[in-house]
């Protein structure tokens, strides 16, 4: 079959270079396997060919000439750059671009080796068996074309190109080195030498008339260019580390991927131009250059994962998503910390705490019923819904109360950080088990202390009602469709409770986008510079009043963007004639004391019950989607992939099998350590 696509070649003698594409289209459609997942097929072709070449020198010749006239004629320069498209494009752009382009791909331009690319790969799956074959096996078929054997007017336009791709490649480099979003966040690059700009200064002089000579060219140059190369990595981590306290941005995230990206492109055109330079001054024959060999390959390789992934919207999003959560996932971490409890002082705080909030989320299921009962437009109720909520749980977190529900978003993050020291150090796993009883009891005391006064709280404002207007603030009929509401088996209550968790789960990512937010755009100290806001607050209250939006700003956004949540999600329902609605534990609780004034307590134990376990269900549903969901984003921000979930889940068994009790209640013994201390 191989010897087929030559002799079809060969009865053109005129090589036209529509013709020459099509060799090398044809000749890598019969090295594809059949699915790209039978590598060793794939495997058995490369080495066929290889045998083919070494044994018939002029077909050999025919496949190494076809290449070079592809690298010489076809405007390849577009090919050895990173994402023509979207050099400085932003991250919204970029992701129109690849959306727009999946539906309705860019026509080919045949001049132009790039688009003769996508022809050669049509296959989004070509990388999938191309990145599997090992890099070995590419070599003996680079080794088997015999490019030294080329003649210097086919391989020296080869070579231009390539350095006028790193010419391109470092002044884009230099301009993205310039960005106002980089110079922000580090100063210091307008103080001194940028080695973004010395890069390219280094480069043209390197590829002056005078230098760019094969004969007399310094192979020193392209050396200290490469260390210019590795200062630019050094601080582009460098503000990646930093942002962890002065935060991220989209924008900013974007620009330091696609930096990273140019870079690593710029240093492999390097390596080659460098190893090929000594290889021509040395004498030694490009044959016998392994580190040459395993550049190309590694070049080839990237070219064909960029070609099939150029269009990945996913990976797009994925590729800057990760820092960004990162930071989301690493602010609600800190919060989440204050949400896990030690010991018993801090353990029955927090359920004082709980209990607060049990008050202030009986008052708002009080006003939610009175909303109700007024029958408005299912858009006004929802605003007047989601206004209620928002502000109570502002008012909640205001006063230092915690609704339980709350938690899972933000200890998740702090769980992930003890998954990654666990996964890494055996010794951590002990720690970790410990974190997990820790979170389990102080999320258990907290549902405790919600319901605990939710419920009567709610049949003292029903009681209330009763006594001073002789009515019932919940009907008889109301009370029992409350009651059905969070019956487990005949509503649809427990997947209400999940779309909750959901919420939830949103809630805290906001709260962390927030937190970000504040510090990253320098919010609190822009507060202070507001001149009227100072005539206003004068400046010490405006001072106490802009740190306590430093580290409050992400707690009350989230706060009440998960009321507006829970209270739109019903109006959602309706609009789309969705079965959406919310069951939140806490609610369902006073929902409850609610009903059992209304229907005079006349309840049989069967509807108590049924209520009970409503309520336990619902409050496991809403901890375990808004933890699980949590809990993935932050192990996926830090690229955790934790292999010891067997002993993990060992280790959680032997400990509430020998101590049952740290998962309720923490044990004396921390206490008396404590006070020791």
């Amino acid at each position: 079959m191989l010897e087929h696509v030559f002799e079809q070649y060969v009865k053109n003698p005129q090589r036209e270079p529509q013709l020459t594409a099509t060799f090398i289209e044809n000749l890598i459609a019969k090295i594809r396997p059949p699915k790209p997942q039978h590598v060793e097929a794939a495997v058995k072709a490369i080495q066929a060919l290889c045998f083919l070449l070494n044994s018939d020198p002029e077909k050999a010749r025919l496949l190494r000439e076809a290449i070079l006239r592809l690298l010489s004629e076809h405007k390849p320069i577009s090919l050895f750059l990173v994402a023509r498209h979207s050099a400085f494009a932003g991250f919204f752009t970029e992701m129109r671009r690849r959306i727009s382009h999946k539906f309705l791909p860019e026509a080919i331009d045949s001049s132009y080796l790039i688009d003769l690319f996508a022809l050669f790969f049509s296959k989004t799956s070509d990388e999938l068996w191309i990145l599997a074959v090992p890099d070995d096996v590419w070599v003996q078929l680079i080794v088997a074309m015999r490019f030294e054997d080329a003649p210097e007017n086919i391989t020296e336009p080869c070579r231009q190109n390539l350095l006028a791709a790193t010419q391109v490649l470092s002044y884009r480099i230099a301009a993205l080195g310039l960005e106002p979003e980089l110079l922000r966040n580090h100063p210091e690059l307008e103080q001194h030498t940028s080695p973004f700009i010395t890069q390219q200064t280094e480069l043209a002089e390197f590829l002056s008339p005078a230098d760019n000579d094969t004969n007399s060219a310094n192979q020193g140059d392209i050396k200290h260019i490469l260390v210019m190369l590795s200062q630019c990595n050094s601080i582009i981590a460098k503000i990646r580390r930093n942002s962890g306290q002065v935060g991220t941005s989209i924008q900013l995230t974007f620009l330091l991927q696609r930096m990273s990206q140019q870079i690593s492109r710029l240093d492999t055109l390097l390596q080659i131009l460098d190893h090929l330079h000594n290889a021509k001054t040395i004498g030694c024959e490009v044959v016998h250059d392994e580190v040459l060999h395993a550049e190309i390959v590694r070049l080839f390789k990237e070219l064909v994962y960029s070609e099939c992934h150029k269009n990945d919207v996913h990976e797009h999003w994925q590729e800057n998503m990760e820092i960004m959560a990162l930071r989301v996932t690493e602010n609600a971490s800190r919060t989440g910390e204050h949400y896990i409890t030690g010991n018993r002082h801090e353990y029955f705080a927090l359920m004082r705490s709980a209990m607060g909030a049990g008050v202030i989320v009986a008052m708002m299921a009080t006003l939610k019923i009175l909303v109700a009962k007024q029958h408005l437009a299912p858009l006004t109720e929802a605003l007047l819904f989601s206004l209620n909520y928002g502000f109570g749980f502002i008012l909640i977190h205001i006063l230092h109360f915690t609704v339980a529900t709350k938690q899972p978003a933000m200890t998740a993050a702090a769980i992930a950080a003890s998954i990654d020291a666990a996964d890494s150090k055996s010794k951590e796993m002990d720690n970790l088990v410990a974190m997990i009883a820790n979170t389990m009891r102080s999320q258990m005391i907290a549902i405790f202390g919600n319901v605990i006064l939710a419920i009567p709280i709610a049949m003292l404002i029903a009681w209330g009602v009763f006594y001073v207007s002789g009515q019932h603030f919940v009907s008889p009929e109301k009370a029992h469709l409350l009651l059905v509401d969070i019956d487990p088996v005949h509503s649809g209550a427990l997947f209400y409770a999940a779309i909750a968790g959901v919420c939830l789960f949103v809630s805290g990512l906001i709260a962390g986008y927030h937190d970000n937010l504040a510090v990253y755009n320098k919010i609190p100290q822009r507060l202070r510079a507001l001149s009227w806001l100072q005539k206003v607050l004068g400046i010490a209250r405006l001072d106490r009043v802009a740190q306590y939006v430093e580290n409050n700003l992400g707690a009350l956004a989230g706060n009440f963007y998960f009321g507006c949540l829970l209270g739109g999600m019903t109006a959602i329902g309706v609009l789309f004639g969705l079965p959406f609605d919310i069951r939140h534990i806490a609610f369902s609780s006073a929902f409850v004391g609610f009903s059992a004034v209304g229907l005079d307590f006349m309840l049989s134990w069967q509807s108590i019950a049924f209520a009970a376990l409503g309520l336990v269900l619902i409050g496991f549903v809403n901890l375990a989607v808004s933890f699980s969901l949590a809990l993935y984003v932050a192990m996926k921000s830090r690229k955790v992939r934790f292999k010891q979930w067997r002993l993990l889940l060992s280790n959680l068994a032997t400990r509430l099998n020998q101590h049952p009790a740290e998962f309720v209640m923490p044990p004396k013994k921390l206490d008396e350590f404590k006070h020791h201390e």
